[in-house]
């Protein structure tokens, strides 16, 4: 017994010599962390004051930097970019708009006429581009595995790349890339600000995983397994934690939805520093468009309007066309046509759209299904103002901009019963429907011969109910939710800028 507390004594005592030497060496690493810290910051501002050139006032302009590494793609989040740049070079006289972009295979000023030709906005001032060389760290196909975190910290290495380019007054995130705000908030010592389209990971993500349901962010293999769902299910716990630590520190939250704002919510818990502003669609320009009731015809259009992207889910789109055109009585008329309109970003949305064009040959329905990618927005128009149908097969779109658009252009909206859609834009307006909505290929088959099945009387009553309640999303509303939510970060860096004067 005397050994035995001997030698316990003897192993506290050990503990205890190795214990002080362990927090020492503990604390001074922490002071060298600090102090390095500190030191980038200190070097990262000495190089903004060689950067900044005066302004046309002798003072130097308040320089305001996007980063969206995307900026030339053709989707509603860059319509988002273009309406927030426009509409602080309105307001403020004194603010240089700077784009973080990976577009490297585009000048500037075609970057400028896109943004024009896509979306019809035409920006007031210059827009100064930096462009960035690693832009392939956020690319989904360098992480076949861990996918989220490749990702993310992925965008830390462009981020810093970004913030050695150009060191901003105010940075606002404007693609989703959240693991970027504390590095510009930090280290850049930037006022900072994100639009959130969607959430990088949400609620809704894990439920899937614990329900082990396949979806195209949820392997077979995956699901198929009781232990890998729950290797999946602590990965996403432990990502949505560090998630909802580097969005915590935005110090301006605006989410495009009432289900975006749900779940930024429940992950950031910054509801004081949140608020929902609304995407800017461009409604008037497709209310311009002539509603009358239809006549008689020989062909339906159904139109679809959406990214090139899986979550997009266009291979739904496809079955459940090819589903109706089965049950329909061969030789009927009105013949029926899919049009897929959508932007291509790169490389895996180009071989993405060859798939669904493989998928309609193995279906039958090529001759009756139509591509059309990157296309001019009076092209756009056209279409829309042709269209019997607006098709949308996103499940949880966050808030779906594609559908607004249909749906002001006249078109009767067939959305999925989920997520944006459900929750803001496909909803009674004065106690009137405006658009009906659907979840499987049988529901959107069904649901898609429904619509054609109504009289023209009746078509045309949901379609003017549908216009009217889009106006909220105007260009105009969202101007003003936008300007009065990033307030506080002009105010705080010109108190600072005058400070320091």
């Amino acid at each position: 017994m005397v050994a035995g507390g001997m030698c316990l004594c003897g192993l506290i005592r050990l503990l205890c010599s190795l214990l002080i030497p362990a927090l020492f060496l503990s604390g001074i690493l922490c002071v060298c962390l600090v102090l390095l810290l500190w030191g980038t910051r200190l070097w990262i501002q000495q190089r903004k004051k060689k950067l900044i050139s005066e302004g046309k006032d002798g003072r130097p302009p308040l320089l305001v930097a996007f980063f969206h590494p995307y900026c030339n793609a053709g989707g509603g989040g860059e319509r988002v970019l273009w309406c927030a740049i426009r509409t602080l070079q309105k307001k403020y006289r004194n603010v240089r708009c700077v784009v973080y972009t990976g577009d490297r295979g585009a000048t500037g000023e075609e970057i400028v006429e896109a943004a024009f030709r896509r979306f019809n906005i035409k920006l007031t001032h210059p827009v100064k581009f930096v462009f960035l060389d690693k832009r392939h760290l956020v690319e989904a196909s360098r992480y076949p595995h861990f996918t989220l975190l490749g990702q993310s910290l992925g965008s830390v290495f462009l981020g810093w790349e970004a913030l050695l380019k150009c060191v901003p007054d105010v940075y606002l995130d404007s693609m989703g890339y959240a693991f970027t705000l504390p590095l510009f908030k930090y280290l850049g010592g930037c006022r900072v600000g994100c639009y959130v389209h969607y959430p990088t990971v949400s609620t809704d993500m894990l439920s899937v995983v614990r329900n082990q349901d396949t979806r195209f962010n949820n392997a077979a293999f995956i699901t198929s397994s009781p232990l890998f769902s729950k290797l999946k299910l602590l990965y996403y716990y432990f990502f949505a934690f560090l998630y909802g630590l580097v969005g915590s520190c935005s110090d301006v939250i605006m989410v495009n939805s009432s289900w975006t704002l749900n779940h930024i919510l429940a992950l950031w818990r910054a509801g004081a520093r949140t608020s929902v502003v609304y995407p800017p669609c461009d409604v008037q320009t497709f209310l311009d468009l002539p509603l009358e009731e239809e006549k008689s015809t020989t062909e339906y259009s159904i139109v679809s309007v959406s990214q090139f992207r899986p979550e997009k889910d266009h291979p739904l789109q496809i079955r459940a066309f090819a589903k109706l055109l089965k049950e329909r009585s061969l030789g009927q008329q009105p013949q029926l046509k899919l049009v897929l309109i959508g932007g291509c970003r790169n490389q895996q949305d180009e071989e993405r759209v060859e798939n669904l064009r493989r998928l309609c040959e193995e279906l039958g329905v090529s001759n009756a299904v139509t591509f059309r990618i990157n296309i001019p927005f009076e092209e756009l128009k056209r279409h829309l103002a042709e269209a019997t149908i607006g098709l949308h097969t996103m499940w949880n779109e966050h808030f779906g901009i594609g559908v607004v658009e249909c749906m002001a252009a006249g078109t009767v909206v067939l959305a999925h019963n989920s997520g944006g859609p459900k929750l803001d834009i496909v909803v009674p307006y004065e106690g009137q429907r405006t658009g009906f909505l659907a979840e499987s290929m049988d529901s959107y088959a069904e649901m898609m011969a429904h619509i054609l099945s109504l009289s023209p009387e009746r078509r045309l009553e949901i379609r003017e109910n549908a216009r009217r309640s889009v106006r909220r999303f105007a260009d105009q509303h969202f101007e003003e939710t936008f300007l009065a939510a990033v307030e506080p970060l002009f105010k705080q860096v010109c108190m600072n800028k005058n400070g320091q004067q």
